[in-house]
């Protein structure tokens, strides 16, 4: 009779820790596939399609901190660009100008004013000149607060009669703005400086 009951509480016992056991086997199951399911969802809303000349690109979304190197040089590529790109059109000239002075303050706007006073712009109007530049490289430091830049570039300057190569080095300093249709990435250039524009070779055509 006693063995009997011993028998029936061991089995008890075994069968509770059996339970025991399966219940927290469940919680651990529910609790893994309710991380990976939100892990999923996380994962793939940071994922995004474009659709470019009919072909869905996979793209990825990111902190804006992870990609300040890159869009700082970018837009400091950019300004120089619009700055310096220049062909013997006024309307093109002005264009070009004017999308540059959204993406820099009054330091840049004064160096306009002053290449204007000195009818830079009318001499590249009235002799036919181009102007193209080349970025050569462009350093940022974001340990700083404004990201401190300086980019090397060289200026080619097309005339009827000789092609000329000039070095061109600049530096400054971008602060974070809103972001717009005329500023994407959401700087803006400050203290903008011409450390150095020389000539390093003229070419007969």
């Amino acid at each position: 009779m006693f063995q009997q009951l011993k028998n029936i509480d061991t089995a008890f016992k075994h069968l509770r820790a059996f339970c025991i056991i399966l219940i927290l086997a469940c919680v651990l199951i529910c609790a893994y596939t309710v991380f990976k399911s939100y892990q999923f969802v996380a994962n793939s809303q940071q994922h995004i399609y474009i659709l470019a000349n009919g072909k869905a690109l996979e793209a990825f979304s990111a902190e804006r901190k992870d990609n300040i190197p890159v869009e700082a040089r970018d837009h400091v590529r950019m300004f120089h660009d619009y700055f310096f790109n220049l062909d013997p059109d006024e309307k093109v000239i002005t264009a070009h100008i004017t999308k540059a002075l959204y993406l820099a303050d009054n330091s840049a706007e004064k160096m306009y004013n002053d290449l204007k006073e000195r009818d830079y712009y009318g001499d590249l109007i009235s002799g036919n000149i181009s102007q193209q530049i080349t970025i050569d490289s462009i350093r940022v430091d974001v340990n700083q607060y404004p990201y401190y830049f300086r980019c090397y570039a060289k200026e080619k300057m097309t005339r009827s009669t000789s092609i000329v190569t000039r070095s061109l080095v600049t530096e400054g300093y971008l602060r974070n703005v809103a972001r717009s249709d005329n500023n994407p990435h959401g700087f803006l250039i400050e203290k903008w400086n011409t450390l150095e524009n020389k000539d390093l070779k003229t070419e007969n055509r």
